[in-house]
């Protein structure tokens, strides 16, 4: 007599452990589940089987082979899609013609007396007979009803608690007669359950169910797999555990080391060359894989480790499955009903919640809290911000469910009622994801003041003077049309400051969301005269005096971007000849390649010089960031550009002060002290420039990237305000921008990155530090030393990627080479390279 294992299931609800290997091979006290019933096949006297294969059906034959080594006949039957429980069967069916057949599942753990099933079947001259079990909660299965003499009278799939008429349940075993398998039609995919046997019950043929005593268990979910482990040690189920009880309940498999100091609390498995080191301790129901090694410290219970994974020092585990070759580092902590994939990496101090489900080939950063599951994601960080915000793959990383539970989290840090201005640029994602904000802010008792479409800079301006506690705006990555950024803006309309996303993040890891109760739920309202306000502002605070009487013309590139939505109505009252490109929302392009900008800008650089242009500014998608091209028709690099505009400020004000961050030339500094202008050093941070640019006799500041503040209109980078300031400094100046340029030094500065592991970042600073003991530092933002004769260098590591960047600013070029060489080696040894 033949046996059919069924193993063609793909086990999606046990996903992420199955979602690289099939779910029969997922291990049972270090062996797979197929293997287990395989061997009680062979204890009932089934030498010869038929395996039916789909779902990455390679990696099953890969694994049995032809069966020899359990000592068994093994063939195979492969659906090339899948047939359904009986199509499978029916897919084999030229092994199985000669004589009655067993069918078992190949994924649930059983003791099942199978040789007296076959009696059974065999006395009461069945047709088909069905194995049944009671089970509490028969709801997952399909339930059969059979009569005194075990004749099935009738079936009902999953039902529900009103359908219950027993608790007898479908075990997927069968003993059949060969003349089954006429009842299905070939190639197609039929069901035993929901097709044959209701079809076969109907004509009256011969169906009877066998109540089994022994031990069944349908391993479909993470929480029935832990169990299934822990019914094993619990001696339960009658399997084979190949291993020695070295003591009550305690399997320790072969080669495996135990140190005498750890502490060991059974039942529990340590599978084949294991490590358990002094002081790690491991409770009930764990189960340890083959060459797992658990450091010191370590905790463990009811965790089932599959094969060559490392447990770090103080690493606790409770409650969980960790995937094959996966690394957690020191203080590792994996909470209740999570489970994390096959070769992942979880950093030191990281912590996965409950039921979180990391997928495989997963890094998680070193301590970051991880709440939701990282499915897509290559790594999960252990910070929300970036240098744009909170930025990710669209629909990827980024998806509406993660935008509710941002803005949930921000808004849990205002006070209810409180309002937030929300705005996006022209992409249909951010208006998609701006939804999902608007829906999360107004359900935490916080009122929208939605501007829809806009500019950054309008957005940060309505923010600052609406009343309004902070902003939101969603925008395309610049560079990357497939990802977007999600900005979080302050009262001041400025990015939140470190310690505010701090905050942030914290409330966001925690998942501890205020909820309004149903009359609290706020209002969303659309403000009537956005950008005419801003405008009318605009036109009041910044000096454009002089420009009517100039007789100007300039050439401006909107990008396709949200500032063509201001342009028309600021242009046409400020009195100045404009010709305009890419005028328009493209919601289809909302950023551009580095290529398309290129192209864009040499083609802003024809129409000037060829028009005869006082100037060229292009805009950003958003409006913030602009780039110049002189009346020659030459770009001006962004280094240049903010010497060029701190210049004309500068010269006209003749007092003051202005803030640059600390990557910035020291020739501004030359161009400061020669108008008699104070510079301020900040931080690279885009929020340190604005806090800066909040001072008192504040006239300028910069981030020597495209972006410019103007604070007598406001401390935040806009580019449209900087437009407007250097058509009154241009017009008033009667210098064009290339004359501007040439009298202002070459700067001789040079930039370099080093890679650099994040686990080096503290010890590379401390190099430096050493190494420039006997000269000046500055440690504004990362280290900055200098020289005597006033050059210098700046070391800052980069706070979201692993390297570490280098400036260097000299008297010449081959000076500033020399120098920065010599801290790139620094830098290079400290990291280990």
């Amino acid at each position: 007599m033949k046996a059919v294992v069924m193993a063609g299931g793909e086990g999606t609800r046990l996903r992420p452990m199955t979602a690289n290997q099939p779910k029969p091979l997922l291990p049972v006290i270090n062996r797979p589940i197929m293997e287990h019933v395989l061997r009680l096949l062979k204890r009932h006297g089934f030498t010869e089987t038929v395996v039916t294969v789909q779902f990455l059906a390679a990696l099953v034959r890969n694994y049995f082979g032809d069966g020899d080594e359990l000592g068994m006949s093994l063939h195979y039957a492969t659906e090339d899609t899948p047939l359904g429980t009986a199509g499978s069967v029916k897919n084999a069916a030229d092994r199985l013609r000669d004589d009655r057949f067993l069918v078992i599942s190949g994924d649930a753990l059983t003791d099942i007396d199978l040789t007296d099933m076959i009696r059974f079947h065999r006395e009461n001259g069945a047709m088909v007979t069905i194995g049944l079990k009671r089970v509490p909660n028969p709801l997952e299965f399909g339930i059969v009803i059979v009569d005194d003499h075990g004749r099935v009278e009738r079936f009902l799939e999953k039902p529900t608690w009103g359908q219950v008429f027993s608790d007898t349940v479908n075990t997927g075993i069968y003993v059949m007669e060969p003349e089954v398998l006429d009842e299905i039609a070939a190639g197609e995919s039929v069901d035993w359950s929901g097709d044959v046997f209701p079809r076969l019950l109907e004509r009256g043929a011969p169906l009877y169910g066998y109540v089994a005593d022994g031990y069944w268990e349908d391993v479909g979910t993470h929480e029935s797999y832990l169990k299934a482990q822990a019914d094993v040690l619990s001696g339960r189920v009658r399997v084979d555990i190949d291993a020695f009880e070295v003591s009550p309940g305690v399997w320790v498999a072969e080669g495996a080391s135990v140190d005498t100091d750890a502490i060991l609390k059974g039942p529990l498995y340590i599978g084949d060359y294991a490590k358990v080191e002094a002081g790690a301790e491991l409770r009930e129901y764990t189960v340890l894989g083959s060459n797992a090694v658990v450091r010191e410290g370590a905790f463990l219970h009811r965790a089932v480790v599959h094969d060559n994974v490392y447990i770090g020092p103080s690493a606790h585990l409770r409650g969980c499955v960790i995937g094959k070759n996966t690394d957690l580092m020191t203080a590792a902590r994996v909470e209740e009903g999570a489970v994390i994939g096959d070769e992942c990496i979880i950093e030191a101090e990281a912590y996965i919640s409950s039921g979180v489900k990391i997928y495989p080939f997963k890094t998680i950063e070193a301590g970051a809290v991880i709440n939701n599951s990282v499915i897509w994601e290559p790594r999960a960080q252990r910070n929300l911000f970036g240098p744009r915000g909170v930025s990710g793959l669209v629909n990827v990383e980024i998806t509406p469910e993660l935008c509710v539970r941002l803005a949930s989290a921000y808004a849990t840090t205002l006070k209810k009622g409180a309002s937030v201005i929300t705005s996006r640029d022209s992409s249909r994602a951010a208006r998609a994801l701006k939804r999902a904000v608007i829906s999360a802010l107004n359900a935490s008792a916080i009122n929208v003041l939605d501007l829809e479409a806009s500019p950054l800079p309008v957005a940060r301006f309505h923010t600052a003077r609406e009343n309004a506690v902070g902003g939101i705006a969603l925008r395309t990555t610049p560079g990357d049309p497939q990802s977007v950024d999600i900005v979080f803006m302050d009262e001041h309309g400025a990015d939140l400051s470190p310690p505010a996303q701090r905050k942030l993040d914290r409330v966001f890891s925690r998942q501890e969301f205020r909820r309004a109760f149903p009359g609290e739920i706020a209002e969303l309202s659309f403000p009537a005269r956005a950008v005419e306000d801003y405008t009318h502002e605009l036109l009041r605070l910044v000096d454009i005096s002089g420009v009517r009487d100039a007789d100007m013309k300039v050439v401006v590139d909107c990008a396709g971007g949200t500032s063509s939505l201001v342009l028309p109505s600021l242009l046409g009252r400020v009195g100045v000849d404009v010709l305009t490109v890419n005028n328009r929302l493209d919601d289809a392009s909302p950023t551009e390649t580095l290529a398309e900008r290129r192209r864009d800008l040499q083609r802003l650089s024809e129409l000037v010089s060829s028009s005869r242009a006082a100037f060229g500014v292009r805009f950003d998608p958003v409006g913030e960031r602009v780039a110049l091209v002189d009346e020659m028709g030459q770009l001006i690099s962004e280094e240049r550009a903010l010497l060029v505009v701190l210049d004309l400020v500068a010269a006209e004000r003749r007092g003051g002060r202005v803030a640059l961050p600390v990557t910035t030339t020291r020739v501004a500094e030359q161009v400061c002290r020669f108008h008699g202008v104070q510079a301020e050093w900040t931080s690279t941070a885009i929020d340190a420039l604005t806090a800066a640019a909040r001072g008192p006799e504040m006239i300028f500041a910069a981030d020597g990237r495209g972006g410019f503040i103007v604070p007598e209109f406001g401390p935040t980078v806009d580019g449209l305000a900087v437009f407007l300031r250097l058509l009154g400094l241009v017009a008033r100046t009667r210098l064009s921008l290339s004359q501007i340029d040439a009298r202002i030094p070459e700067a001789k500065l040079l930039r370099r990155t080093v890679p650099t592991p994040w686990a080096a970042k503290g010890a590379v600073m401390r190099s430096v530090i050493e190494a420039a003991e006997h000269h000046r530092i500055d440690t504004t933002d990362g280290v900055r030393v200098v020289s005597e004769d006033g050059s210098w260098t700046l070391v800052l590591p980069d706070p979201t990627e692993a390297v570490t960047h280098l400036w260097a600013e000299g008297f010449d070029v081959d000076s500033a080479q020399t120098l920065i060489e010599r801290w790139a080696r620094v830098v290079e040894e400290a990291a280990g390279g």
